[in-house]
């Protein structure tokens, strides 16, 4: 029970600051006369720093802050239906929490056009072009964490390479979509705001993204360790 709590607890608090940094960060270029390239950039190095910052920090208990890599080690078996569930709730409460608590800081009509600091799909592209484009992004981010924290032969780099992943997502994907890649990430606004819109894009791209990185690095790209010699069978001398 004790280590569940740790899980729930961990999960919840990284989730949090992704969406309290990530959400206040587009706020914050919602009322300033920065240019969109700068405010882009400033939107998707916060969201990657703080993913960098709180992976770090909490990859010795948990470290997904998304369900989206949760999913991707459940179809890799690295995970328990149990403990994913956990670490799900934890992702969700965290992103609602962190969402509310926007509510109450933030001037009420800040946090009203920016829609709580979540992402919005642009006029200009369809809804399936919106799909797959939250798809292959999360590949590559669920794909950095096999990469760096999943596999036991990949360089230890912390959580730089996850939050630079998501920088690159947002970078590439943010005017179009919003730059979710993470279903916890765009929930919370939605649920703090009332508006649900896109949230079966921004569920079912990144899970699915998440799932085929998980599938395909688990299959392909993790290295097996040989059978050790000894375990082979005992000759017997004449």
């Amino acid at each position: 029970m004790r280590h569940a709590l740790r899980h729930l607890l961990s999960e919840f608090i990284g989730t949090f600051a992704l969406v309290f940094v990530g959400g206040l960060s587009i706020m914050m270029m919602q009322g300033s006369s920065a240019p969109g390239s700068v405010a882009l950039l400033v939107v998707a190095l916060a969201h990657g720093i703080v993913m960098a910052v709180m992976v770090s920090s909490l990859m010795s208990i948990s470290g997904h802050f998304n369900p989206a890599v949760t999913a991707g080690l459940i179809v890799a078996r690295r995970m328990e239906g149990f403990t994913a569930g956990i670490y799900i709730a934890g992702q969700l409460l965290g992103a609602i929490a962190a969402a509310f608590t926007l509510r109450m800081l933030v001037p009420i009509g800040l946090f009203t056009v920016t829609r709580g600091g979540g992402q919005v799909i642009a006029l200009d592209i369809s809804g399936t072009q919106a799909f797959f484009l939250e798809l292959i992004v999360t590949f590559f981010v669920v794909w950095a964490v096999f990469g760096t924290a999943v596999d036991q032969k990949a360089p230890r780099l912390g959580g730089l390479v996850i939050g630079l992943a998501y920088t690159m997502g947002i970078l590439a994907i943010g005017p179009l979509t919003g730059g979710s890649l993470n279903p916890a990430r765009s929930v919370g606004p939605a649920v703090a705001t009332g508006i649900f819109e896109g949230q079966m894009i921004f569920w079912g791209g990144p899970l699915l993204g998440g799932i085929l990185a998980g599938l395909i690095y688990d299959q392909l790209f993790l290295r097996r360790s040989p059978e050790p010699v000894d375990h082979g069978a005992i000759e017997t001398r004449p």
